[in-house]
């Protein structure tokens, strides 16, 4: 067999490897579910078989400390929960932000579940450097890394794949 074959061969079953133990540590990890708010329906099932809540503090610019049965109704399906952007408009934290705007939905949070959030993952997964280390000193943020290692659901069916393709992949 010539050298060229052997090494596409090689990189082929290499790359086979990886996509199995990929799907394979998606199959046990925890399943994510994106953008809860009180302003965006969500499918009763798929936020009963989801472990983590992306809470969005401030929808549409309506906090959800002001949801207060909503906010015992998540509390009761006992899900980790996380911090999902601040208002979750397009690109919000590619702009410059500072202290205050990330507080105002830290504060809505703790106000809506009684607890400060310990984790963050940015609105689209963008965020500037910035952002970054000003949000990184409160929480631990999440990003790319850890979307590509569990099954991401959106509430809205709005993700890059689409909730009835992510068992698939």
């Amino acid at each position: 067999m010539k050298l060229g074959v052997k090494i596409v061969l090689g990189i082929v079953i290499v790359l086979v490897i990886f996509l199995v133990s990929l799907e394979l540590v998606r199959v046990v990890s925890p399943r994510w579910i994106d953008d809860i708010s009180p302003g965006i329906q969500c499918d009763s099932s798929l936020m009963e078989t989801s472990d983590v809540f992306f809470v969005i503090p401030k929808f549409n610019n309506h906090s959800i400390a002001f949801e207060k049965e909503w906010c015992e109704k998540i509390l009761k399906m006992n899900k980790t929960l996380v911090m999902h952007g601040v208002y979750h408009t397009y690109n919000e934290l590619l702009y410059e932000r500072d202290d205050v705007y990330f507080q105002e939905g830290i504060d809505a949070f703790e106000q809506c579940f009684g607890v400060v959030p310990t984790e963050f993952k940015p609105s689209h997964l963008a965020i500037s450097d910035k952002n970054m280390a000003l949000i990184s000193k409160k929480m631990k943020v999440d990003g790319y890394f850890e979307d590509i290692l569990h099954k991401t659901y959106h509430c809205n069916d709005t993700g890059i794949i689409p909730n009835n393709i992510v068992d698939l992949v």
